[in-house]
């Protein structure tokens, strides 16, 4: 083979007809060598592996150990099974020092056991198959005394394999310097994991650092971001409270990762929010919000579910746009899922969605999540509903506690590859003491001009009877005679008066047949009307109005209970 025109293009070498004799070593013969390293192996005349000669032969042609020698990669070469150093280049001195030939590798290549590359070269000599180890970290002093660390890539290859005679047999160990490279993916590593950081940290933010925790529910909240990589999810959930004791929860997951996927999902929590305020019911808001999606970005998509608890009522109602199904625990046990109804998720357009309600009375407990929790590569998404079914069946505790529980039930750690939210309500069942604090009291009013003072009679005693002061129960009978007057002007029946109590708030509401809200508005001082609802502002610490589901209207204040 000539080698002559392939060698003059090495690395460090120069153009020219023939390759200079290489560097003396120890060793080394000055005489003509064989163009093989079999030649100077165990094959020759005393069996004894033979140092290289010189680099060309008498044709003038270079040798296979004059080229090896010229090579920047490290090589060894050994023979027989305690691997009799052959041979060893110009490379592997200069990073581990002068060796001598013809001793074990053991003695003559310590490097090699230190490295743990002995067994391996055993394993290549009697197998006959190449081995690798990549990235082997080495530590140095150059010649001019400094201590440099490197990582080399080694191969152990076999020489004759096929000969019968294992001394015959030798190993030859090619070293290939990686450091760059591993350097290289050591600050891609750090670069992923500091853009990952970042990532999750944005995305964090983006989610309430804060969850409020209404008078009637326990709440709690986990979320887990998927994977290392810096493309975390969309995943998001809120909790928010409506007055009159109502509570509205959501959790949706945008389509997609990164920071696309982060900022949608942002402008839809924050748009939750607000149309949250204006007390609409679960099917609007997600109406709202199929519109937004689809301004936003209209190539992004998100699922999401959208639910209202009111405590008088005893019912969570919601509205999902292609979003797993929410799962009820009741007080023994049983899991009961919200299926129905649903839409397709937001962005998509073009369908009118609809609001569904499902029990959750007192020992209940709801759990909201995103399909990360549930969806497996392997398995059908209706199989990981059903697993986490199982899961919530045998959950109880405190909502966080329960949050852990279901995390680790279905298998959800740091290393999962999708973004995991989940948000637990549970609406407690007060017993003992604690049944004082929250109570309910109704009347139904059938109208006529008694409405009003039955009205404030029945507030007063309910509010004595409950032990308020003085002050808050007369502030209280005024509230509910402005209201309950409000409704026999304005509304139709049938009519409803009802007062419900917390450990933090007092609240007054008045139902009605009407649709039409109130508004507050400024009362000229000729005026014979229009003050109610400003008389109520004043007084109360809020107060606010919204369209029932069966048709009609509510209007309600609350006070702020003294600590």
């Amino acid at each position: 083979m000539n080698l002559t025109r392939w060698s003059a293009r090495l690395p460090g070498t120069q153009r020219r007809g023939a390759v200079p004799a290489a560097r003396g070593k120890a060793g080394d013969p000055t005489g003509p060598a064989a163009g093989t390293l079999a030649a100077a192996g165990p094959g020759g005349p005393d069996r004894q592996p033979q140092p290289p000669s010189v680099q060309t032969a008498p044709s003038g042609e270079p040798t296979v150990r004059g080229v090896l020698r010229l090579l920047p990669a490290l090589i060894a070469v050994t023979y027989g099974p305690t691997h009799r150093v052959g041979f060893v280049n110009d490379a592997y001195t200069d990073v581990f020092g002068a060796r001598d030939t013809g001793a074990p590798a053991r003695d003559a290549l310590p490097e090699l056991d230190e490295l743990g590359l002995l067994p391996l070269m055993d394993q290549v000599h009697r197998s006959g198959r190449p081995r690798t180890v990549k990235a082997r970290k080495v530590t140095w002093t150059d010649s001019s005394a400094v201590t440099r660390p490197g990582y080399f890539t080694f191969t152990c290859t076999p020489v004759q394999p096929d000969d019968p005679d294992p001394e015959r047999r030798g190993v030859l160990v090619f070293a290939a310097d990686v450091t760059d490279q591993v350097q290289s993916a050591e600050r891609l590593r750090e670069s992923e994991r500091r853009l990952h950081e970042t990532a999750v940290t944005l995305q964090r933010s983006l989610l309430p650092q804060q969850l409020e925790q209404p008078d009637d529910l326990r709440v709690a909240a986990t979320y887990q971001p998927g994977g290392t990589d810096a493309a975390v999810g969309g995943d998001w959930y809120d909790v928010i409270t409506l007055g009159a004791g109502r509570t509205a929860v959501v959790i949706g997951d945008v389509m997609g990762r990164g920071v696309r996927a982060a900022a949608v999902m942002g402008q839809l929590r924050t748009a939750v929010r607000a149309y949250a305020r204006l007390d609409l019911p679960p099917h609007e808001v997600i109406q709202l919000l199929d519109g937004l999606a689809s301004e936003i970005d209209a190539t992004q998509i998100a699922t999401c579910v959208y639910a209202v608890h009111d405590p008088s009522e005893g019912r969570l109602s919601y509205a999902s746009a292609g979003h797993p199904p929410i799962l009820i625990r009741d007080p023994d046990g049983t899991v009961r899922r919200a299926d129905e109804p649903t839409g397709p998720p937001l962005g998509t357009g073009g369908w009118v969605h609809t609001s569904g309600s499902i029990p959750l009375g007192p020992g209940c407990t709801a759990v909201l999540y995103t399909d990360g929790l549930i969806e497996r590569r392997d398995q059908d998404i209706d199989e990981g509903v059903a697993a986490l079914t199982r899961a919530l069946a045998g959950a109880t505790g405190a909502p966080q506690v329960i949050c852990d529980r279901l995390m680790r039930a279905l298998g959800v750690t740091s290393e999962h590859d999708d973004d995991v939210a989940v948000l637990v309500l549970q609406y407690p069942d007060h017993t003992g003491a604690d049944a004082e604090l929250f109570r309910n009291a109704s009347l139904d009013l059938l109208g006529g001009v008694e409405a009003a003072p039955r009205a404030r009679a029945f507030a007063a005693g309910v509010l004595a009877s409950w032990r308020f002061s003085v002050e808050l129960a007369d502030l209280g009978v005024l509230a509910a005679g402005e209201l309950v007057a409000n409704s026999l002007q304005h509304g139709t029946p049938p009519m409803r008066l009802r007062l419900r109590r917390t450990d933090r708030r007092l609240v007054i509401e008045v139902t009605d047949g009407d649709d039409h809200l109130p508004r507050r508005r400024r009362a000229e001082p000729a005026d014979e009307a229009g003050r109610g609802i400003s008389i109520i502002a004043t007084v109360a610490s809020a107060w606010g109005s919204r369209r029932t589901p069966g048709g009609g209207k509510a209007v309600w204040c609350e006070f702020a209970l003294p600590d």
